[in-house]
C-alpha cells in the first residue's frame, strides 16, 4: 500500500525534528485531580508517574474549570439540553444558552453584539478572510500568534506588512506608505503575547488608526485577539483594552477556554459587523458550536468574573504573579516584566531549557519549555502561568525547586 512509502518519509521528518530538539513527544495524560489540602492548591495525577503535580502551565487563570458553580451550571444544562448541539447553528444547533452567552459577552465588552465559535483559533480563521478584501493592506505585529499568521495566509490581502514587535513608529510608517494604494487597512495584534506575557499598547494603536482613518476610502480597522488578556488583565478582567484605557478598538476576539475555563471562542463588534460575519464566516457556518452546557458554564464563569468574587480573584492573581516574578528576579533569573500571569523565565538555550523542565517535573511541577521554532532562536524559555487559585505555598515551593537547581548546576 502507498501509505507505507509515505510513512517512511514521515518517520524521517519526525527523526529530524527529534535531532533538532523540537519534537514535542508524548503528552501527559491526567488521570485525576486532588482537591486543595492545607497550604496546597489542587494537585494532578499523571499516568505513568508517581506522586502529585502542581500545574504551572495552565491557561485557567481564575481556576474556573473546578469552580463548583461553573460545574453545576454545566451539569444542569447537560440534563436539560443533552451533551451536544446536534448540528451547526443555521440548521438546528442554536440553543438558548448560546444566545444568552452572546448577549452577556457583548455587554461585558461594551459592544453591540457578539458571536461564539468552537475556539478562538477558528474565530480568527473565520473572521479574517471575510473582512480582508483584494483592496486591503493588512499590518501585523511581528510576534502575533500562529492563528493570526494562518488567518492572514487564508485572507490573501493585496498588501501584507509586518511591523517590529510593539514598535509604533514602524506601524505608523507602514500605514503611511499605503496611502493611495488600498481602500482599507486592517491592523491586527495580539493583546497579550502568550509566549512573553507582554502586551500591545492598544491606546497608541487605536490613536494611530484614528489619525489615518480618513486617508483610506474604507478606513483603518483594528482587530485584537486578547485571548490571554480577557479575564486575567485589567482591574475588572476586561483585558488589555481596559489596562491601556484604549478607545476605538473595532473588533475584539477572545476565548472561553482560558480565564473562563471552559471551551470556545468569540468575537464582539458593532451589530453590522456581527450580522455580516454570521452570514460569511465559514468556521461559524460549517462548524458545530460549543455545546449548550459549555455555553452555560462559560456564562456562569463570566457572572463570577463580573462580581465581587471576581475582583478578589483578580486581586489575588496580581499578588501571586508579583510574588513569583520578584522571587525569580531575586534568584538572578531573567524575566520579561509584566503584570500578566504569564511569567517567562528566559533561559536562551534549548538544552538548558529541557534540563530545567526535567528538574521541575521530577519535583512535581508542570511547566512548559519553549524552544525554537515556537519561539525565536535565542528566546528559549520556560513559560510559567500563575492562577488565582494557587497559594503562596505553591509559589514559594516552585521558587525553592528553582533555587535547588541553581545549587546543583552552578553557572
Amino acid at each position: 500500500m502507498s501509505i507505507k512509502r509515505l510513512e517512511k518519509t514521515l518517520n524521517i521528518a519526525l527523526d529530524e525534528r527529534k535531532e533538532k530538539g523540537i519534537l514535542k513527544g508524548d503528552e501527559f495524560v491526567i488521570t485525576g485531580v486532588k482537591k486543595p489540602e492545607g497550604e496546597k492548591s489542587q494537585r494532578y495525577m499523571i499516568e505513568g508517574k508517581d506522586g502529585e503535580f502542581l500545574k504551572m502551565n495552565a491557561n485557567a487563570y481564575l481556576g474556573m474549570p473546578l469552580h463548583p458553580e461553573v460545574i453545576k451550571a454545566e451539569e444542569l444544562a447537560t440534563r436539560k439540553f443533552g451533551v451536544g448541539p446536534g448540528a451547526v447553528r443555521f440548521i438546528n444547533g442554536t440553543f438558548k444558552t448560546h444566545v444568552e452567552l452572546e448577549k452577556k459577552l457583548a455587554a461585558f465588552h461594551g459592544r453591540d453584539d457578539a458571536m461564539i465559535f468552537s475556539s478562538a483559533y477558528t474565530t480568527m480563521i473565520g473572521v479574517f478572510p471575510t473582512l480582508i478584501s483584494k483592496e486591503s493592506a493588512l499590518i501585523s505585529d511581528d510576534l502575533n500568534h500562529n492563528c493570526i499568521i494562518n488567518a492572514i495566509s487564508l485572507s490573501r490581502p493585496k498588501i501584507k506588512e509586518i511591523y517590529k514587535h510593539l514598535d509604533m513608529t514602524d506601524l505608523e510608517e507602514r500605514i503611511k506608505k499605503n496611502i493611495g494604494n488600498v481602500k482599507r487597512v486592517i491592523i491586527v495584534t495580539d493583546g497579550i503575547f502568550s509566549m512573553r506575557g507582554d502586551f500591545a499598547p492598544l491606546d497608541e494603536i487605536s490613536a494611530i488608526a484614528e489619525k489615518y482613518d480618513s486617508q483610506f476610502e474604507e478606513g483603518v480597522v483594528t482587530i485584537v485577539d486578547d485571548s490571554h488578556g480577557v479575564g486575567a488583565f485589567g482591574n475588572t478582567g476586561r483585558g488589555v483594552e481596559e489596562y491601556t484605557h484604549a478607545k476605538g478598538i473595532d473588533i475584539l476576539i477572545g476565548t472561553l477556554g482560558k480565564a473562563f475555563g471552559v471551551n470556545g471562542g468569540y468575537v464582539v463588534a458593532r451589530s453590522t459587523v456581527i450580522s455580516y460575519l454570521r452570514e460569511t464566516a465559514t468556521t461559524y457556518i460549517y462548524s458545530n458550536p460549543i455545546t449548550p452546557s459549555e455555553a452555560a458554564a462559560a456564562s456562569k464563569a463570566l457572572d463570577i468574573l463580573d462580581s465581587a468574587e471576581g475582583l478578589k480573584l483578580l486581586e489575588n492573581l496580581r499578588k501571586l504573579t508579583k510574588r513569583f516574578e520578584t522571587g525569580l528576579l531575586d534568584l538572578g533569573f531573567e524575566v520579561i516584566k509584566s503584570d500578566h500571569p504569564v511569567v517567562p523565565l528566559m533561559v536562551r538555550d534549548s538544552q538548558k531549557t529541557s534540563a530545567l523542565v526535567r528538574h521541575l517535573t521530577e519535583n512535581g511541577i508542570l511547566a512548559t519549555g519553549l524552544n525554537y521554532p515556537v519561539v525565536p532562536a535565542g528566546d528559549e524559555e520556560i513559560r510559567f502561568q500563575v492562577s488565582a487559585v494557587h497559594t503562596e505555598y505553591d509559589i514559594d515551593y516552585v521558587l525553592g525547586v528553582l533555587k535547588q537547581y541553581q545549587e546543583i548546576n552552578p553557572e
